[in-house]
């Protein structure tokens, strides 16, 4: 199938550096608000790369739950695929695609596991659904059908009872601790707004980039 004649012309005001907060999580929850707005669906999901020990990328889409000065937190079982990934080579790439307002933003930098109690505090704030769900898979493990996942959230259902849920050992949160962070902002004839921000010793620099 050949679709190369699909295309559209990327209309905005454009982003200038008079623009930009000098601190780029600020810039980012900015942006974040903007997405809110205007009601793009999931503002807070995100792609996240990560590499194996082959040096194959993997990629897939993950929410965001919170974010600070110190960085971009998901959760996730730690025996995953991307967990796995990111033991054995802790820094990942992140893609915020808020396509709707032609603009998106792009995160690189280490990853850490966040402590226990900062992972038992949002853990106790999911639906009790999910709490369940976090104990029946193994994810990112192989298995022979749907039948055998039903079979097991019933069990733990039994388990659990009406009792509070605790938090799984192999489930967490990781933070991305950004070292750079791009802003894109569409516009006309491919000649596209980019801004880096690069984390160094005395703070985060900033430049224009060409499209």
């Amino acid at each position: 199938m050949d679709i190369s004649e699909m295309r559209r012309e990327f209309e905005s005001s454009g982003l200038n550096e008079e623009d930009l907060n000098q601190d780029p999580i600020i810039q980012f929850e900015n942006w974040f608000q903007d997405a809110r707005n205007a009601g793009i669906l999931e503002p807070n999901a995100m792609s996240l790369a990560t590499v194996d020990n082959t040096g194959q990328p993997t990629l897939r889409t993950v929410l965001l739950k919170y974010f600070d000065e110190h960085g971009f937190v998901f959760f996730t079982n730690y025996e995953s695929r991307k967990a796995q990934n990111i033991e054995a080579h802790p820094q990942a790439a992140a893609l915020f695609p808020w396509i709707g307002l032609n603009r998106q933003v792009s995160v690189q930098g280490k990853v850490r596991r966040i402590s226990k109690a900062e992972s038992f505090k949002y853990f106790s704030s999911r639906p009790r659904e999910s709490q369940i769900g976090a104990w029946v898979s193994d994810q990112s493990k192989a298995i022979n059908s749907r039948g055998l996942l039903e079979q097991k959230l019933a069990e733990m259902k039994r388990k659990f009872g009406d009792g509070k849920i605790p938090l799984p050992s192999f489930w967490g949160g990781y933070q991305i601790v950004p070292e750079r962070i791009e802003f894109w902002q569409g516009r006309p004839h491919r000649l596209h707004d980019r801004f880096e921000y690069l984390k160094e010793e005395s703070g985060w620099t900033t430049q224009r980039l060409q499209p």
